[in-house]
C-alpha cells in the first residue's frame, strides 16, 4: 500500500525536478533566437541585464534570458552548450541549494550559469574549488565564457601579494580555493586600515566538492599564528629519551584512542633522565607534555603514511585522500616532536593570532550553494548546519553501470586476497582497474601484494603526489591498475585507452619542451607570446594524434573494473567487505574532436 502511494504521489525530488523542468523549457525556448545574435549583440546582453536589475527587476525575472545567453556564449567560447540537465543543475545552484550530479555530468560547465547571473549585480561571486590546479584551470577555461560576455574573472591561489589578491576579489567572478578564501578573511581581520583589506564581502559562493569542504573538513580550523618564545631544545631532549623507551615495558599504547600512557617503570626512567622526583607533579606538566608528544611522534606517527619529509620540512598527509597538506602543522607540540624525531629543523611553537573553521566561514555568505556527486547521504548535516537542501539532478543519459553486491569475508587477509585475485583476473583481460582504499596504509599493503604477483600498477598517495594528474589520466589505459585512497575530485578525466592530453604532455617533454612551456601551451590563457602559440600548435597536433592512434581495445565484454574495500563495521567488527563493479566500455580509442568542438576534454 505504501509503495503504491509513493508511485502515485511521487517523491519530493521528482516534484522538484518537474518544477525545474518548466524553467528549463523557458531557457531552451530562447535558443534559436540567441543563435541569431552576433557576438557584439550577445555581449551587449550583459549591459541590458544589468540595467534591468537596476530598474527593479529581480534575478529570477531575467533568469531564462541570462541562462540562454550563457548557453550560447559557452558554445562560441569553448565549444560546449550546456545540456538540459546542466541547466537544471545551474537552477539548483542559483536557488542556494546543493546539486547532486553524477561524476562526468559536467559540473564545471554548470557553474557558469548561476555565476554569470549572480555576478550581474556587481557584488562578486566566488567559485570555490579544492586545489590550486582546479582553480587555475577553471578560471582560464570557464573564464572564457564570462569574458566573452564582458565580465571580469579573477583567480586566488597561493603566492599572490595583497595587491594581486585585492584585484582578483574586485572582479565580477573569482575562482579560489577554500583555504585561500579562509586565510584571506583572517588576514583582513588583522588589518589596521580599511585600505589594506583584500576581500570585499561574501555575496554568493558556489562550492565544488561541497561535501568534502562543508562536511568532511567543516571543523578544520584555519589558523594564522606567530612564533612563540619557548626554546625548542626540550623537544630534542624528550625525543632522545623517548627513543630509549620500550613498548609495553615503559609505556602502553591505545591505538583506538591514539593515546600513550607511561608505566611506572617508564615514569621512573624519565624522572631519572631529567633528575626530577615525580613526572606527574604540576610543576613538571610541561615536561610531561613533551614526553607524551615525543612518544606519539616515535611510536604512533609513521613516516610516508601520516607525514612525509620534503626539503627539510615535515608535511602532513591527508588520511583519507593521500594528498599533502602543505602549510598545515600538527598542534600541541606534536609537529615539533616529529621534526625532532626526523632530525630536521625544529620550528618554535606558535601562538594563535587568528582562527576560523570552514563551517563558520562559509556560513557568512548571503547565498551559498554547492555541487558534488555524493550529497544525499549528508543531507541532514547540510540542512541542519547550513540550511541547504539537496536536489538530485538526473543524468543526461540513462546510467548503464552495474553496481554489484558487496561480498563479506571473515577476516582482512581473505578480503585482500580476494581483491588481488579480482584485480589480477581483470588485468590479464586488459581491463583498466581502479582500486579504492580507505587509508594510505591499505593502499601500500595492496601494492606490496600486487608486486609479489608481478602486476604493474600505480599508487596514488603522498609519495608521488606530484604525478597525481598524470596517474589518474592514464588510469583508463589498457591493463592499467591504479590504487588510490580517493578517486573523487581529482579534476582529471579518465578515458578508456588513455588520456590524450597527458600522452601529449609526455611526448612534448620527451622532445625537450620545459614544463613551464608545456603548461602555457596546454592552458587557455589569451594574449600569449609567439613561442607559446607555436608550442600550443605542437600540442594540438600531438593531442589529435593520440585521439586517432589505435590502441589495444577492451571489448564490451571486458569493461573497466572498479574495486572498493571497507574497514570492519561497527555491526560486525570481524567482517570486512569488498565490492567490484563493472562499468561498460564506451570505446577504447575515442573519436577525434571535430573542428567545431574544443580540443580539450571535459
Amino acid at each position: 500500500m505504501l509503495e503504491w502511494l509513493k508511485k502515485l504521489l511521487g517523491n519530493s525530488n521528482e516534484a522538484e525536478v518537474k518544477k525545474l523542468s518548466k524553467i528549463v523549457d523557458k531557457v531552451e525556448a530562447l535558443e534559436d533566437s540567441y543563435k541569431q545574435l552576433t557576438d557584439e549583440q550577445l555581449r551587449a546582453k550583459t549591459d541590458e541585464f544589468r540595467a534591468r536589475l537596476q530598474n527593479g527587476e529581480t534575478e529570477d525575472d531575467i533568469l531564462p534570458e541570462a541562462f540562454a545567453a550563457v548557453r550560447e556564449a559557452a558554445w562560441r567560447a569553448v565549444g560546449m552548450r550546456p545540456y538540459r540537465v546542466q541547466v537544471m543543475g545551474g537552477l539548483v545552484l542559483h536557488q542556494g541549494r546543493i546539486a547532486e550530479m553524477k561524476t562526468g555530468e559536467g559540473k564545471t560547465l554548470v557553474s557558469t550559469l548561476p555565476a554569470y547571473l549572480n555576478a550581474l549585480s556587481g557584488k562578486g561571486v566566488h567559485v570555490v574549488t579544492v586545489n590550486d590546479y582546479l582553480a587555475r584551470r577553471d578560471s582560464e577555461w570557464m573564464g572564457k565564457v564570462h569574458r566573452f560576455l564582458g565580465l571580469s574573472v579573477g583567480l586566488i591561489v597561493h603566492d599572490l601579494d595583497p595587491a594581486q589578491r585585492r584585484a582578483a576579489y574586485a572582479c565580477d567572478i573569482t575562482y579560489a580555493t577554500n583555504n585561500e578564501l579562509g586565510f584571506d578573511y583572517l588576514r583582513d581581520n588583522m588589518c589596521v586600515r580599511k585600505a589594506e583589506l583584500v576581500q570585499r564581502g561574501h555575496h554568493f559562493a558556489i562550492v565544488d566538492e561541497v561535501d568534502s569542504i562543508l562536511i568532511d573538513e567543516a571543523r578544520t580550523p584555519l589558523i594564522i599564528s606567530g612564533q612563540g618564545e619557548k626554546s625548542t631544545d626540550l623537544y630534542e631532549k624528550a625525543d632522545a629519551i623517548a627513543k630509549r623507551l620500550r613498548r609495553d615495558e615503559h609505556f602502553t599504547v591505545d591505538e583506538k584512542r591514539k593515546t600513550i600512557v607511561l608505566t611506572d617503570e617508564g615514569a621512573q626512567q624519565v624522572e631519572k633522565s631529567f633528575g626530577i622526583s615525580n613526572i606527574n607533579d604540576a610543576e613538571n606538566a610541561e615536561l610531561n607534555h613533551h614526553i607524551q608528544s615525543a612518544l606519539r611522534a616515535n611510536f604512533m606517527m609513521k613516516r610516508d603514511v601520516d607525514y612525509v619529509v620534503q626539503n627539510g620540512q615535515v608535511v602532513i598527509v591527508d588520511e583519507f585522500t593521500g594528498r599533502l597538506m602543505i602549510g598545515r602543522r600538527y598542534s600541541e607540540g606534536l609537529h615539533q616532536a616529529i621534526e625532532a624525531k626526523e632530525h630536521v629543523k625544529v620550528e618554535r611553537e606558535s601562538r594563535t593570532l587568528a582562527t576560523i573553521t570552514f563551517q563558520n566561514y562559509f556560513r557568512m555568505y548571503k547565498k551559498l550553494s554547492g555541487m558534488t556527486g555524493t550529497a544525499r547521504t549528508e543531507e541532514e548535516e547540510f540542512q541542519g548546519i547550513y540550511s541547504l537542501d539537496v536536489v538530485e539532478v538526473p543524468t543526461n543519459k540513462p546510467n548503464i553501470r552495474k553496481d554489484l553486491d558487496d561480498v563479506v569475508y571473515k577476516n582482512r587477509a581473505a578480503k585482500y586476497n580476494a581483491a588481488v585475485n579480482a584485480i589480477q583476473a581483470a588485468h590479464e583481460k586488459g581491463q583498466p582497474v581502479l582500486v579504492g582504499t580507505v587509508t594510505v596504509e591499505t593502499s601500500e599493503m595492496l601494492s606490496a601484494m600486487l608486486r609479489r604477483r608481478g602486476i604493474p600498477h600505480d599508487v596514488l598517495n603522498a609519495k608521488n603526489h606530484a604525478r597525481e594528474a598524470e596517474i589518474v589520466a592514464q588510469a583508463g589505459h589498457y591493463g592499467a591498475v591504479t590504487i588510490a585512497t580517493n578517486m573523487a575530485g581529482r579534476g582529471t578525466d579518465i578515458l578508456l585507452g588513455g588520456n590524450p592530453e597527458f600522452l601529449a604532455r609526455r611526448a612534448m617533454r620527451q622532445e625537450g619542451y620545459e614544463d613551464e612551456m608545456i603548461e602555457a601551451a596546454v592552458g587557455h590563457a589569451e594574449n600569449v607570446s609567439e613561442e607559446v602559440l607555436a608550442a600550443r600548435e605542437k600540442y594540438r597536433q600531438l593531442h589529435a594524434s593520440f585521439w586517432l592512434r589505435p590502441t589495444r581495445s577492451t571489448s564490451a565484454s571486458s569493461p573497466p573494473a572498479v574495486c572498493t574495500s571497507s574497514a570492519p563495521s561497527a555491526m560486525s567488527p570481524a567482517a570486512s567487505t569488498t565490492s567490484c563493479a563493472a562499468a561498460p566500455a564506451v570505446r577504447a580509442t575515442p573519436a577525434p574532436p571535430s573542428s567545431s568542438s574544443p580540443w580539450r576534454t571535459t
